[in-house]
């Protein structure tokens, strides 16, 4: 029995079968010539700052590395150890310009040693790691990650650090040298002077000033070149989703939309896509800390799901970039960890409400109806019609009030945001807004509006929550207030079922709230519950269950235990958790044109006003 996998290509898998598409190969030199990077790459800083280093018992081994050439011995053991440290990184990416760059360093370092030091040992030891390179060049084929200007910017204000404080270590070090008692105001002086070339007001006894000199300047040239050339190197931008491949994920939407509650995420118009052999299926990705980082389940035909799967896989090998699938289904999970060898691990689970089941009536809805009812008796009102429906000047209002309600300085959003409202490629999106007439609205920029619900497509009967803006003077309740009424307005709208919020962990709390939980459940159940002081774990699985709906589990998918942090991190600052982002009050003077904003993610945030009543 077996099956046929993408329209272009037949391949035949045996049912039960688990199958890996060209797993992840050994890395064993790269990881080995990175780590002999770094360790020579600290040894030189060592021999170039600590003079008691070079004529300790480590002085047999640091006679035999790169630096240390006659009179320039610590600036050049400086700027060979700084070298290094920085390629040590993309050598163990595989990267290919890393690898250019040792394998000219090395080599000249070699000749150095012969030259001027007449140190065949040195000169030897730098050419077996060359050569090492070299015989396994094949292992260094990756391509750049996308990049801009601003790493320029991100260099000299790091290396800069780093290289003042480096110096400071560096004019310190000699105390049995120095010309009087100078204070940490005249030693700053004197490294910010070294950097740049000049004396400072420090002076030492004997040659030691020379050496100073020579390694300050060696810093200062070392910070300038590196920011210079990443500043004037061809430009490599994050790739974007442009109209064709937008247009292509439409049709796929359109057949197979209504597989995943977020496909039509797909969109965002920040993500790049890679395509299957028949075009029939698709994952779209965005590259963030060299993390390629994918969400929901690919894209279009199933069958076709395995071709657009290895593309993804053949392009995070090309790149050297960690492979990683962010809030999956169960379905998608499966396929993914037999395709690629990869594995999976429960996220949390995803609230769906099938309207044809939902009732305010009952014991169980008898809080949410009470909130519902008394905000109703205060003369709030609701509307829920499709963007179509809405005109141009209700939207405007909209947009405005959505961005200037978000509550912080950056948008967050990646893996379940649109990222957008009321665009015009997204007529088929919905709209829920809450309006309540007051004196003071006579001068609001958003007129009556109080509250603004955005859902997008889910297939042609459902629909899939994006984001939840309201304004903070309003009565508490208006989230639960649009939900109800988005779920009565449902079957009008030819609507089934509802995706609501993405509850992390929802499972590992429900089960630690029950009577016989084990200490483990318990204390995991615990450290939730005091991050959901940060996160609002608890509160937003509590608020997604006052609507009963059923819990859809949704996975991550990894290479390995030790790629989990540094995904994790990565998909932080995908959704917008952790970034570097400029203040809000000093982005919005830089321009924006081309710009397109990031709606909320549909996770636990405070600004999404999830908190009880």
């Amino acid at each position: 029995m077996s099956v046929t996998l993408d329209g272009d290509k037949s391949r035949s898998v045996p049912n039960g079968v688990r199958r890996f598409v060209r797993g992840p190969r050994p890395e064993t030199v790269p990881a080995l010539v990175g780590a002999a990077c770094t360790a020579v790459g600290l040894i030189d800083v060592g021999a170039g700052v600590f003079p008691r280093f070079r004529h300790s018992r480590m002085h047999t081994l640091a006679e035999v590395l790169p630096g240390a050439l006659g009179p320039f011995a610590a600036a050049l053991s400086l700027s060979a150890g700084v070298l290094l440290l920085l390629l040590a990184h993309g050598l163990k990416r595989h990267k290919r310009r890393a690898w250019r760059a040792a394998v000219v360093l090395l080599p000249a370092g070699a000749v150095a040693q012969f030259l001027y030091r007449h140190s065949l040992l040195g000169a030897v030891v730098s050419l077996t790691l060359c050569y090492l390179l070299v015989r396994h060049r094949s292992e260094f084929a990756a391509l750049p990650d996308p990049r801009s200007r601003w790493r320029a910017l991100a260099n000299f204000v790091l290396l800069g650090a780093g290289s003042l404080g480096l110096g400071l270590v560096i004019v310190s070090v000699h105390p049995g040298r120095l010309v009087g008692n100078p204070s940490i105001a005249d030693r700053l002086q004197h490294v910010l002077y070294g950097l740049f070339g000049f004396e400072g007001p420090v002076d030492y006894a004997g040659d030691t000033s020379w050496t100073v000199g020579y390694s300050l300047g060696a810093l200062g040239l070392l910070t300038a070149v590196t920011t210079i050339y990443l500043a004037f190197r061809p430009e490599h931008p994050a790739a974007r989703l442009t109209e064709d491949d937008e247009a292509r994920l439409r049709a796929l939407l359109e057949r197979h939309g209504g597989r995943d509650s977020l496909g039509h995420f797909a969109l965002r118009r920040d993500k790049a896509v890679v395509f299957s052999p028949s075009g029939k299926a698709a994952v779209c990705y965005r590259v963030v800390a060299g993390v390629m980082l994918a969400s929901g389940d690919p894209i279009g035909d199933v069958e076709a799901w395995p071709g657009a799967i290895e593309r993804f896989m053949d392009e995070a090998r090309a790149h050297s970039w960690t492979p990683a699938v962010m809030g999956c289904s169960e379905t998608g999970g499966e396929v993914w960890t037999r395709e690629t060898g990869l594995d999976a691990l429960e996220l949390g689970d995803e609230a769906v409400v099938d309207v044809a089941d939902f009732s305010l009536a009952g014991r169980a809805m008898r809080n949410v109806r009470q909130m519902v009812k008394r905000i109703e008796r205060g003369g709030y009102e609701t509307r829920v019609r499709r963007v179509a429906d809405i005109g141009e000047a209700e939207l405007v209002r909209i947009r405005r009030a959505a961005a200037d309600w978000r509550g912080t300085d950056t948008e967050r959003g990646f893996s379940m945001a649109l990222g957008r409202i009321g665009d015009g490629a997204d007529q088929d999106c919905f709209v829920a807004t809450a309006h309540k007439a007051d004196e003071q609205d006579a001068g609001s920029p958003y007129g009556d509006l109080k509250a603004v619900l955005h859902f997008v497509p889910w297939g042609a009967d459902g629909m899939s929550l994006d984001l939840m803006r309201r304004d903070r003077a309003a009565d508490p309740g208006m989230n639960e207030l649009l939900i109800v009424a988005s779920l009565q307005a449902a079957p009008r709208l030819g609507i089934t079922r509802v995706s609501l919020n993405f509850a992390m962990f929802r499972s590992a709390l429900a089960r630690g709230e029950k009577l016989g939980a084990g200490p483990v459940l318990r204390v995991w159940c615990g450290l939730l519950v005091f991050l959901s002081r940060w996160f609002q774990i608890e509160s937003l699985y509590k608020f997604n269950a006052k609507f009963r709906p059923r819990w859809e589990p949704r996975f991550v998918v990894y290479r390995t235990a030790r790629d989990l942090p540094r995904i994790s991190l990565a998909a932080m600052q995908a959704e917008g958790f952790v970034n570097f982002a400029l203040p809000r009050p000093l982005a919005r003077r830089l321009p924006t044109a081309g710009r397109r904003p990031c709606a909320h993610v549909r996770t636990h945030t405070a600004e999404h006003g999830v908190h009880p009543a």
